[in-house]
C-alpha cells in the first residue's frame, strides 16, 4: 500500500495536538510521517508524545490570524510522500481510518476522498478512555451522517485526502481566502471544475470538544470576506445560514452582489453566542 504523509494544522490546541498524536499511535496502520504546521505560534516539538513515526513541526508566520488556506499548501508542500492525508487537529483518528485512506489511494489514486466526522461530546472528550471508546462516545454529524456520498458543497477539510497530483491539479487552496470561511467549499468547487472526483470514504475522524460559537460571530469579518470573493468566483453564496443569522441580528447588510458590515459585535454578544 502506498506511504501516507498525515498533515495538521495548530494554533492554540495543544491538548487537542496530544490525543491527535494518541490517535494516530492508536492506529492499526501507522503514516510514514506526521507534519505539523503552527500558524502563529512557536512549535513545541519537546512536549508532544513520543512516535514510531517522524513528526516535523513548522511555523507559519502571517498577517493572518488564521491563515487556514495558505497553512493547507504550506503542508502539502512539504509533505515527502505522494499521499496526502490532512486532519483537522481538533479530531482523533479512528483506528482503521489511515489504513482505509491506504487501500483507497491504492485503488484509485485520482480523485478527492472525503471522510466522515462525529462529534465526540464535552464530558466525554476528556476521559481516560476516549481512546477506546471513540465510537459510543461520540455523536454523528447532524448535516452529513445521512449522505453516504457528500456532494461537493458539502465537502470540508477536518478529514480529507489527496495525492500530490491531485492537489496540483486541484491548484490547492486559494490563498485570496483569508481566514476562516469558505475556503474548504472552494476548494472542491474548484475541484469539480477540474474534474477531480469526489469519493467519500466512511471511515471516521472523531472531533473533540470545544468552544464554539452558533453563529460564529468571532469569525465575522472573515466569514464576509470570504463569502464575497466566493460569490465574485462562483456566482453562489456560501454559508447561507451564517449570513442570514448576521443578517437578521443587524450587522451586515446583504444585496443581490454584496455584503457589507454595518456593525461589528461586541465581545458580550460574541460570549452570547457560545453553544452551550
Amino acid at each position: 500500500m502506498p506511504s501516507i504523509s498525515v498533515l495538521t494544522l495548530v494554533k492554540g490546541r495543544k491538548q487537542a495536538l496530544v490525543q491527535f498524536i494518541l490517535g494516530l499511535i492508536n492506529s492499526e496502520m501507522s503514516p510514514e510521517e506526521l507534519v505539523i504546521v503552527h500558524m502563529n505560534e512557536s512549535a513545541y516539538l519537546d512536549e508532544l508524545p513520543l512516535t514510531m513515526f517522524p513528526i516535523r513541526c513548522v511555523e507559519l508566520r502571517s498577517g493572518e490570524a488564521l491563515p487556514l488556506a495558505k497553512a493547507r499548501n504550506y503542508a502539502f508542500s512539504l509533505a515527502q510522500y505522494d499521499h496526502c492525508v490532512l486532519i483537522d487537529v481538533d479530531c482523533i483518528v479512528g483506528p482503521s481510518l489511515i489504513e482505509a485512506y491506504a487501500k483507497a489511494f491504492e485503488q484509485q489514486d485520482d480523485v478527492l476522498y472525503a471522510g466522515k466526522v462525529r462529534y465526540l461530546t464535552q464530558q466525554n472528550t476528556s476521559k481516560p478512555d476516549v481512546l477506546t471508546h471513540l465510537e459510543s462516545y461520540s455523536q454523528p454529524d447532524p448535516v452529513r451522517d445521512r449522505f453516504e456520498s457528500f456532494p461537493y458543497e458539502l465537502f470540508w477539510s477536518l478529514n480529507f485526502g489527496c495525492s500530490r497530483k491531485v492537489f496540483q491539479q486541484i491548484g490547492g487552496f486559494d490563498e485570496s481566502f483569508t481566514g476562516y470561511g469558505a475556503e474548504d467549499t472552494d476548494f472542491s468547487f474548484t475541484a469539480r471544475q477540474q474534474g477531480v472526483e469526489l469519493v467519500t470514504l466512511p471511515n471516521v475522524a472523531y472531533h473533540q470538544y470545544h468552544a464554539s460559537y452558533s453563529p460564529p460571530l468571532n469569525h465575522l469579518e472573515s466569514i464576509v470576506s470570504n463569502a464575497n470573493r466566493f460569490y465574485q468566483k462562483w456566482k453562489v453564496w456560501p454559508m447561507e445560514g451564517w449570513l442570514t443569522a448576521f443578517q437578521k441580528s443587524g450587522y451586515i447588510s446583504w444585496s443581490e452582489e454584496q455584503i457589507l458590515i454595518q456593525t461589528l459585535p461586541s465581545t458580550l454578544e460574541i460570549q452570547q453566542a457560545l453553544k452551550a
